[in-house]
């Protein structure tokens, strides 16, 4: 499975000039492998965009995407790296969504596709990148 940050799928939403093609050839090579997955937190941080969740859904079907629930296990690992995170002086709000997205991608053994790899290297560094 390939766990697919917000970053990407905001570049295809925005069409940004930089990223979208990168973006797009990512979510194509993971929609043919059947493999894409996005978590609630991800979710919601794309639902900013749409009016209605039907919108958002209809945005996230032709990608294949399917939303994926947080484990238990997950929590755990994300309150353990945002420890860290803290302890080492970070002092960012709100990348709380960031230490979950790492930690599931690590508890489920899942790639995770982003274009923000820093945090995720740093503090998931068992977690397989796709990543320009």
């Amino acid at each position: 499975m390939i766990l697919v940050d917000s970053n990407v799928l905001i570049d295809v939403m925005t069409n940004d000039a930089r990223w979208c093609n990168w973006s797009l050839a990512q979510l194509r090579a993971g929609k043919a492998q059947g493999r894409l997955a996005i978590n609630h937190l991800i979710y919601a941080e794309l639902a900013v965009a749409y009016e209605t969740v039907a919108e958002l859904d209809s945005f996230l079907k032709p990608t294949g995407i399917i939303v994926k629930p947080l484990s238990t296990q997950t929590a755990f690992l994300a309150s353990r790296a945002f420890m860290r995170y803290r302890r080492t002086k970070g002092i960012k709000t709100g990348v709380l969504p960031d230490f979950f997205i790492g930690a599931q991608a690590e508890a489920e053994g899942w790639t995770l596709l982003t274009r923000d790899a820093t945090r995720y290297r740093r503090y998931f560094p068992g977690v397989e990148l796709i990543c320009p």
